[in-house]
This record gives C-alpha cells, structure tokens and sequence, in this order.
C-alpha cells in the first residue's frame, strides 16, 4: 500500500529538521530500532532458507515422504523458500543501503523490475501457501474419513496436477491489480519495508483501488472452508479414538483401521491452518484499512513480517508434531554415516573383489530407491 508521502516525510524530519541540526538522541533512537530490525531480516533471510532447505531434502530424499503429502509439504517449502530467498533479502538490500546513506538513496532506474520480481513473488507465494494448506487439509480428510479409498482418489500424479494448477492459479492472482489498472503498480515502501502494490501520490484512490479487496476474500473463503474441513476430519478423529477406546485395540483391527500416523498429520495440518490464519489476520485489517482511506505506516511493518515469518513457522511446527519428520531428518542427516561405515567393512572384506563391493555401497548411497 502507498504510504510514501509518511515515509518520506519521516526521512527528511529524521535527515534535516527545518535546516537545523538533527537531534543526536532522536537519530540514535531510530537508528537502533532500524538496526534492530534489520537483524531480524537478516535472521529471517537465514532461518527461512535453512529450515526450508532441510524440509525439502527431507521430502525428496527420504522414501517414506514421496507421498502425495509429501509432495504437497514440498510445494510449500518452496513458496516459503522462494519468500526467504528472494524477497526477504531484497528488503535487506534497501534496508542497507539507506542505513548506509542516511537517507532513501537514488534507485530509481532499478527500484521499479525488482519490485515487478520480488513483489508478484511474495503474494503469489502467499497464495501458494493458503492454498496448499487446503489441498492437506482435503487430503487429510480423506485419509481419515475413507482410509480404503484414499490411495484410489488421492494418487500422485493428481496431486502433481493439484500443485500445478494452484502455482498457476497464485501467479494470475498475484497480477491481477496490475491488470485491472494502469495506475495500480509496485512500490518500496519505507514503511512496510517490501514492494508493495502503490497507487501514483498524485492522484486520489478511486473506486478501482477494490480490487485489492479480492485478496482478502480469497483468502479468508479458502480459510473457512480450510477450517470445516479440518473441523469435520477432527470430528472423525474424535469418535475414531472414543470408539476405540471403549471397544479396544482387538475389535478395531482390519483395513479400516486409521493408523496414528494419519491422525498425527491431521493434528499438524490443524495447527498449519491456525498459524497461517494468526499471521494472515493483520495484512488483512491492513489491506481492508488501505482501500477505506486509512495509512498505518508502523502497522504495515508488522503485518507484512508477521506474514513473512510464518515461512519459517512451518519447519517448527513439524519438528515439534510430526515425528515422521524428525525421524526423517535424523536419516537424512545420519545415513552418510552408516553408509561409510558399511562401506569400510564392504571393502575390508571383499578385499580380493574391493571395486564390485564398494561399487555396490556408493550406489546406495546415490541411488537408495534402487536397493529398497
């Protein structure tokens, strides 16, 4: 949103106060909360990428994960990875060049394509995201609910399609505004510290500025239904464990059973939904706020990083509730190990036949879905 005149007008007080000298105290105190959150990008930049990075070596290294969900946790680490490998540092960049030099520093020649990059990316992305946590939440429910059926609706080639479709889908979101106007573009804003869709300072918001609106109606219908789904699949979970429990273990058995791996992921779909939806909530207030005539220009900050943190939730969330994913990571990260171990003992035993042995133990370690 547009808030540069605020912006710009805080610089020149903070610069040059009516042509006298600054305030020493006011620029130290600025200056630090400035450095401070220019710490927590760079955090974010360093927490977002490693996190997602590992999510994704989990979900494609690990046999176990090259599920239907696995693929759809895949498609979200890559939003969120694509938010803290791009954006994210794009935001340090200006950030450090107006520490650097006082003041906003002349960028205009390139201001305008990177944030036509960077700008689209971040809220294609966040589509991506609240639309993939809706495409877990069906899966999840079908896993639950019909656990016969769900290798006959739920295949990977469909899902493949499923994610394809919802990349494609966000991308057209994220243009929409510039195409219903000529005069809706992306601007750095020094509030938000992002670009951000901007209207021209010279000219009034007008009734076009609505369409910002179908951002926040999009998201909060794919919430609702995100939300019944999971409240209709906890449901089942709910009446699955209390009629187990009174009729036990042995009269539950068959093929209808639901596995506590499948429960246990439904509970983290759950609490992926309720995080996006806390750090969804205020760039929401924020855009219906902007298009009313309102400009929160310390708001903006914290409801844009809000957002953008939540990249970083995601990897937390399975690290603390999904003990598949620790599992995962513990032999992503463990195998190199007994694979060497193996691989000594394979060539001091076979040493009249070393080479076919410790050919046989590298191709494990390249190719493990080969030798499973």
């Amino acid at each position: 949103m547009n808030t540069s005149r605020e912006g710009n007008t805080t610089w020149s007080m903070l610069g040059n106060s009516s042509g006298k000298s600054p305030n020493c105290t006011d620029w130290s105190q600025a200056s630090a909360g400035d450095v401070f959150k220019l710490f927590l990008m760079v955090l974010l930049v360093v927490v977002i990428s490693l996190g997602n990075l590992v999510s994704l070596l989990v979900f494609f290294r690990v046999r176990q994960f090259r599920t239907s969900q696995g693929y759809l946790k895949a498609s979200l680490a890559l939003a969120d990875l694509a938010v803290g490998l791009i954006v994210v540092p794009y935001s340090v960049y200006r950030e450090v060049n107006r520490l650097t030099w006082g003041m906003e520093p002349e960028m205009d020649k390139y201001e305008k394509p990177a944030c036509f990059i960077t700008g689209p990316i971040f809220a294609g992305c966040t589509f991506v995201s609240i639309s993939t946590i809706f495409l877990l939440s069906v899966e999840r429910s079908v896993a639950v609910l019909k656990p016969l059926h769900r290798k006959a609706v739920i295949t990977k080639r469909r899902t493949i399609w499923l994610i394809v479709a919802s990349w494609a889908m966000s991308c057209c979101l994220a243009v929409v505004p510039l195409l219903s106007s000529p005069d809706i573009t992306f601007q750095y804003n020094a509030c938000s510290k992002m670009c951000n869709y901007a209207f021209p300072t010279d000219k009034p918001p007008e009734s076009h500025w609505n369409i910002m609106l179908l951002y926040p109606v999009f998201d909060f219908s794919v919430l609702s239904g995100t939300f019944a789904i999971n409240a209709v699949t906890f449901a089942a979970v709910h009446q699955y464990c209390k009629k187990r429990k009174q009729l036990g273990e042995e009269a539950q058995g068959g093929s209808n059973q639901v596995s506590f791996s499948d429960i246990t992921a439904a509970k983290t779909i759950g609490i992926l939904t309720f995080a996006f939806s806390i750090s969804f909530l205020p760039i929401a207030v924020f855009v219906v706020g902007s298009v009313v005539g309102y400009q929160w220009c310390k708001f903006s900050f914290y409801a844009f990083w809000i957002l953008t943190s939540n990249s970083c939730w995601n990897v937390a969330i399975y690290s603390v509730w999904d003990p598949k994913f620790r599992q995962g990571v513990r032999e992503l990260f463990n195998k190199p190990v007994l694979i060497s171990t193996s691989q000594d003992a394979a060539c001091s035993q076979e040493e009249h036949s070393s080479a076919p042995a410790c050919v046989a133990v590298l191709k494990k370690m390249f190719r493990p879905e080969s030798n499973r």
